[in-house]
């Protein structure tokens, strides 16, 4: 369940801010709720990122689908 706040970030501030859960995670010396809290951060970050991808791509896939629209009726 991602959070108003979450649907409101860019690609790029999502996915900044999961290299950065990600390196704290990785560097450890975290507590085991932290950590389990970094997790469940990343794995939102994770779905905003996706959902921007799939939307780019589907962007991408009616635009040359547009442009071969055409090409093919001629």
């Amino acid at each position: 369940m991602t959070s108003k706040t979450d649907e409101a970030l860019g690609y790029e501030q999502a996915r900044d801010e999961l290299i950065e859960v990600v390196r704290r995670l990785e560097a450890g010396g975290t507590t085991l709720e932290e950590s389990l809290a970094l997790w469940e951060r990343g794995e939102e970050l994770a779905k905003v990122c996706r959902r921007w991808l799939e939307g780019a791509r589907a962007r991408l896939d009616a635009a040359l689908a547009e442009e071969e629209g055409p090409a093919e009726g001629e």
